[in-house]
Parts: structure tokens; C-alpha cells; sequence
């Protein structure tokens, strides 16, 4: 099978409007059908996006560079929380949360452009899903491809979950920093045992140069514990001001949906108030006409015996005149 076939057809897929993909999906897979190879399966197989993930997509598309702005913040957040630089971390933190506000915003006119308007509830996983980006390369890689399949969450310790997050994984490099594995000290018994032979223990010869140049690297300082400490509590002080400002934003739109409930409500109840009266007018002027309609009827009777009366009345008229003369 073609791979760069399969990804561009995804990447047109993908960019469609979300009503579109699976439409458009069923049409590739049965054009792909003339490449005798595994290319329709694999198009019928290209799973349809989350409306979170559609809409950063969307995003990644139409304006690329707020997620290249993001993923430039990210890497000096990461350097930042590597040195410890807490002042660093404050404000980046608030520059992130800056981003974000305007990020989330250009996916809701992006979205609404493309025929689609998200709700609350999706804007949240959007903004999730971005500052997963700024935590994680590999989340950074998967929302700028542009094939993102759901919405990424990240805590800051552990590395973005990619699986099944991204269409045609393979295309997308992701390239994550390496963590320091941490060191544990050896179990009783474990130490390794050196091979003797009659002549004594075989020890390997000792790479002088490179050890030399080890001992005489100057290692860096460690942070001391409460320098970690402070680190991670401004992290948890930035990570409070983000809930609560995520907190204050869903009280604020929660209080819009209850006044804009609270009008439709008074609307409906007024069109019902008017419809019951419009019904009652209506029924009445049903009665009306029947009346009218039974009235016009006897009237047309009662003018053609009338008419037909006159006629006889002339014709005896016209014959008595006749007889006298």
C-alpha cells in the first residue's frame, strides 16, 4: 500500500467540514479501489474526528502559527521547569493562560466558519487538548498534523497518551526529550561476580582517557529540596489561577445560559398565550362563516323565487294587456 497516498488522502479527509467526512470518506475509499492494493481498506478504516479534535484541526489548517506560537511557549516552559526558574515559570504561566484565551477563541470562528458552532463543553476539551501541547513534543506533533482524532489531556508529569489520537500515526514524528530514568540502589545479592581463571579475576582495561575526562567535567549543582519545592509549588499556584479562571469563565457562561433559558421560556410561554388566542379567533370565524355561508345560501333561494315571481307576474301582465285590447 501506498503510504503517501493513504496520508494525502487523510489530510484531505480531515480538513473537511465535520458533516463532510464520512461522505467524503466512502467517496475516497471507492476511487482509492483502482490501486488493486490495501489503500480502500485502509480509507474506509480512517476513523471520523471528535468534534473537539475536528475543531483543532481546524485550527492546525486555517491558523497554523497560533499552534506554532504555542508549541514555541511549551518548549521554554519545559526549559524553564528543567532549571527551576520559578519567576520563568510564573510568567510563562500567564502567558500561556493568555494564549489559550485567544487560542480557544480563533477555534470558535474558525469552527463557526466552517458551519459548525461548538459549545462549552467542547471549547473546555479545545483548551485541554492545547495545553497538552504546550506540556508534551509529542502532543505538540499530534495537534499540528492537522489529523488530531481526540481531544489530549496532560498532568505535567506523566508524557500525552498518544494512542489512537492521531490519524495515520506513522506520518507524525514525534520527537519527545529524554527523562532522566532514576537511579536505584543495587539488591542484596545482585552485584555482578568477577570471572576469575587461574591466574586470577579478568578485569576489563579501564578506558583511562574517557573516565580521566569524566572526573574532570565539573558536574552542575543539584537543586536542593526546598529549591524543588518552591518549583513545584509555583507550578500548583499557576495550575489554581487556571481553575479558577477556568472556574470563573463556566460560572459566567452558566449564568448566560440561564438568562437566555429564562427569555425562551418567557417567549414560549407568550407564543403559546398568542397561538391559544389565535386559535380561539380562528374557531370563531369558522363559526362565522358557517352562518354566513347558511344565510347567503337561504338569501340566494329567496332572491331567485323572487326573480321567478316578477317573471310570472309580467307575463300575466303582458297577456291581460293583449285580452283588453
Amino acid at each position: 500500500m501506498d503510504d503517501t497516498a493513504l496520508l494525502d488522502i487523510a489530510n484531505g479527509l480531515y480538513a473537511l467540514p465535520f458533516d463532510e467526512f464520512v461522505a467524503a470518506r466512502t467517496a475516497a475509499a471507492k476511487a482509492a479501489t483502482e490501486s488493486g492494493s490495501g489503500l480502500p481498506a485502509a480509507v474506509r478504516a480512517l476513523p471520523k474526528p471528535s468534534v473537539a479534535a475536528w475543531t483543532i484541526n481546524m485550527l492546525a489548517i486555517h491558523q497554523p502559527d497560533i499552534l506554532d506560537q504555542l508549541a514555541e511557549l511549551g518548549v521554554r516552559m519545559r526549559e524553564a521547569q528543567s532549571s527551576l526558574d520559578a519567576a520563568g515559570l510564573r510568567e510563562l504561566g500567564r502567558e500561556r493562560r493568555t494564549l489559550l484565551a485567544a487560542a480557544v477563541d480563533a477555534a470558535r470562528s474558525v469552527s463557526e466558519q466552517q458551519g459548525r458552532t461548538i459549545s462549552g463543553a467542547i471549547a473546555s476539551d479545545v483548551e485541554n487538548t492545547l495545553r497538552a501541547l504546550t506540556a508534551d513534543e509529542g502532543a505538540a506533533a499530534a495537534v499540528q498534523s492537522g489529523r488530531l482524532l481526540q481531544a489530549l489531556s496532560a498532568d505535567g508529569v506523566e508524557t500525552v497518551d498518544l494512542d489512537g489520537a492521531v490519524a495515520v500515526p506513522g506520518a507524525v514524528s514525534v520527537t519527545r526529550t529524554a527523562r532522566p530514568a532514576a537511579r536505584t540502589a543495587p539488591a542484596a545479592g545482585s552485584e555482578k561476580k568477577v570471572r576469575t581463571t587461574p591466574g586470577g579475576p579478568v578485569r576489563r582495561p579501564a578506558d583511562k582517557p574517557r573516565l580521566q575526562a569524566v572526573r574532570q567535567t565539573p558536574r552542575p549543582a543539584s537543586p536542593s529540596a526546598l529549591e524543588k519545592a518552591e518549583a513545584a509549588l509555583d507550578e500548583a499556584n499557576a495550575a489554581g489561577e487556571e481553575s479558577s479562571r477556568v472556574a470563573q469563565e463556566r460560572r459566567g457562561q452558566l449564568e448566560e445560559v440561564q438568562a437566555e433559558v429564562s427569555q425562551l421560556t418567557a417567549e414560549a410561554l407568550e407564543l403559546r398565550t398568542r397561538l391559544k388566542a389565535a386559535e380561539e379567533q380562528l374557531e370563531s370565524a369558522r363559526r362565522r362563516l358557517e352562518t354566513l355561508s347558511a344565510e347567503a345560501k337561504q338569501s340566494a333561494r329567496a332572491a331567485d323565487k323572487t326573480q321567478r315571481s316578477a317573471v310570472l307576474a309580467r307575463e300575466r301582465v303582458l297577456r291581460l294587456a293583449n285580452t283588453v285590447r
